[in-house]
């Protein structure tokens, strides 16, 4: 293990020096350990490299917020290593890192395995929810409920001691870390950009999986050029961890016989060492655990990328609204307006979201505690409802929210923060109860 500076992560590095690079990186809530059942195999051939995400696994606690800040720090760690070129495997948020690496970064990515992954990964109300309880109720509900989204019922049930490690896995993860690599997830989306992947891919998932199940593969497959898909039975979201030989097959597979040549030295990269040769087969597996990745799906032509356009204040604004309030409630808004309120609906975005919620000059926490005080001063008791709900998601606490409110009843009136406190607290309740 290494010293971890800042704006990089921590690793741990197995196999030969003289050997190819494959990276792989963890999903989220894990640690490097969710892959130590492939490492025996893969570091015969390959030099491996693992990292854990901040925050996880006794990492530095140094939230990274979006899926292109993890890629960077992951980047200037390899840098560090000397790796210019590597194979690139990994699960779930790791699987996300993999996606924005071969889109950012397309001549250092020699080949890639996305498992249990997504171009979308739920929806961004989902995540920013976890965030909400986690603040509300620290890692434990996401510790407790953590087998039940990882693990098949049979696998939990007859794996106790692995289904406790995971437990602890999640209970230590710094709840911080957590919340920011919840809030990269909310805003990674790529669906558009699939086409753009170059290096030879793999979807992997369990077919149990009901995170990121076998639909989220197929869509994958469907959208990068020449990509396979593996289903692997028996398993839920962590693969790896339930059905260990068969994954590493695939990933063995995968990575010996589809790994891109090393661009023209012309570019500046180092080349990559010669690929290992193809291991030979393994036992066949069982009649119902044939694991043969399908055939690619058809190459589509490549679009041209298109420049980048400004978007305009109506456009800025449904999207800063919809960050704020939350997809289902802005669903909701705009399903129930009619041609009478259409107009002032796209009044409202394009001037309260798109141009003053969109300001550099507060920050969303401030503004959504200055919404809180003028909605309850103005005994708007239905909107201060959807702002609490937009508070806690924006990273205020309960605690903090109940300041606003007092401080609120001392400069505006008693009354008006009484019905805010009755109206704001029932949304706390719900909102940060745990769900299930």
């Amino acid at each position: 293990m290494s010293e971890t500076p800042k704006n990089t992560l921590q690793y741990r590095v197995d196999g030969p020096e003289d050997a190819p690079v494959l990276v792989v990186g963890p999903s989220l809530g894990t640690t490097w350990h969710m892959w130590d059942r492939q490492i025996p195999e893969l570091a015969g051939s390959w030099r491996v490299v693992r990292f854990d995400l901040p925050g996880h696994g006794g990492a530095p606690a140094q939230p990274a917020h979006s899926i292109a800040e993890l890629g960077d720090r992951l980047i200037a760690t390899l840098d560090g290593l000397g790796v210019q070129r590597f194979g690139y495997a990994g699960c779930s948020i790791g699987g996300a890192i993999g996606a924005d690496l071969a889109l950012r970064h397309p001549h250092r990515v020699a080949s890639l395995a996305l498992v249990a992954a997504s171009p979308r990964f739920g929806t961004a109300d989902e995540f920013r929810q976890r965030g909400v309880i986690v603040r509300a109720n620290g890692m434990d509900p996401m510790a407790r409920s953590a087998p039940e989204r990882w693990f098949t019922a049979a696998y939990a049930a007859a794996q106790p001691a692995i289904v406790e490690w995971a437990v602890q896995m999640v209970r230590t993860t710094d709840p911080a870390c957590y919340i920011a690599a919840c809030e990269a997830l909310a805003a990674f989306d790529i669906r558009a950009e699939l086409g753009r992947i170059t290096a030879p891919t793999l979807a992997l998932v369990g077919a149990e999986d009901r995170v990121t199940g076998p639909g989220d593969a197929r869509t994958l497959v469907a959208g990068i050029p020449g990509a396979g898909l593996a289903v692997v039975p028996g398993a839920s979201h962590l693969a790896p961890v339930e059905q260990p030989a068969a994954v590493t097959d695939l990933l063995v597979r995968h990575f010996s016989t589809a790994w891109q040549a090393a661009p023209d030295s012309s570019t500046g990269n180092t080349a990559l060492p010669a690929s290992p040769a193809v291991p030979a087969p393994m036992a066949p597996m069982a009649p119902d655990a044939s694991l043969a990745p399908e055939a690619p799906a058809q190459e589509a032509a490549l679009a041209p990328v298109e420049p980048a356009v400004t978007p305009d204040a109506y456009e800025l604004g449904m999207k800063v609204r919809r960050e704020v309030l939350g997809d289902a409630h802005v669903d909701a808004e705009t399903a129930d307006a009619d041609a009478f309120s259409t107009d002032f609906d796209e009044l409202t975005t394009r001037h309260a979201w798109g141009e003053v919620w969109a300001r550099d000059g507060l920050d969303r926490r401030t503004r959504a505690a200055v919404a809180l005080a003028a909605l309850a001063t103005g005994g708007h008791l239905d909107d201060l409802a959807a702002h609490t709900r937009a508070a806690l998601r924006a990273g205020l606490t309960p605690d903090e929210i109940k300041e606003v409110l007092l401080q609120t009843g001392v400069y505006c009136g008693v009354p008006a923060a009484n019905a805010a406190f009755r109206v704001a607290g029932a949304v706390i309740r719900e909102e940060t109860t745990p769900r299930g």
